[in-house]
């Protein structure tokens, strides 16, 4: 029984040593180089409060109440008192598709908006000529002004602004607005 108690307290010592206080690994850490010292914490960008602490600060007015970045995108065009109208619109989301998608399924592509590459905006435009629509397209707001219809419209994913399409068709007094997507997720599909 001695041989298994001594054992015992053996093994008590042992995990006594493991559970004792840091104080002591804390000091053989101060003897490693810098460069040992960097862990995965460390990799990558710079996060943001490093960033903030490293870009002057910016004069702000003091009678501002709110900054830009907290202004949502197209607030600017909100107009309450504008009395015209909306038109009648439609959002269809666009992919390109091939035989390869559809019979046989390789390309990894679903019916889901995460798979399309264009948005399509219809907007219906009765009594309107071309020379008369203004379009303002930002990448999650449709801006449409005419003499007689406004649209402020939020869009439902981010596009490319500037990399859009827009086709006036006086005989059905429709404007199909064609937008790029912003796919963050674009490398998935070419696995």
């Amino acid at each position: 029984m001695e041989c298994l108690g001594v054992s015992s307290s053996q093994h008590l010592q042992a995990l006594s040593a493991l559970l004792s206080t840091q104080e002591e690994e804390d000091e053989d850490c101060n003897n490693v180089p810098a460069y040992a010292q960097v862990g995965p914490g460390h990799l990558g960008p710079p996060s943001k409060q490093d960033k903030d602490a490293s870009t002057p600060d910016v004069k702000r007015n003091s009678k501002d109440i709110w900054s830009e970045e907290e202004v949502p995108e197209g607030a600017q065009y909100e107009d309450v008192t504008d009395p015209r109208p909306q038109p009648q619109y439609e959002i269809i989301l666009k992919q390109s598709v091939g035989t390869e998608d559809v019979f046989l399924g390789l390309s990894r592509k679903d019916p889901s908006s995460m798979c399309c590459e264009a948005m399509l905006v219809k907007i219906k435009l009765p009594d309107t000529k071309a020379a008369d629509v203004v379009l303002d397209v930002k990448d999650k707001f449709l801006d449409l002004r005419t003499p007689k219809y406004k649209l402020g419209l939020y869009l439902p994913h981010p596009v490319h602004s500037q990399e859009g399409k827009a086709q006036f068709f006086s005989e059905r007094e429709e404007l199909e607005v064609t937008l790029l997507m912003k796919r963050h997720l674009a490398f998935i599909d070419t696995q």
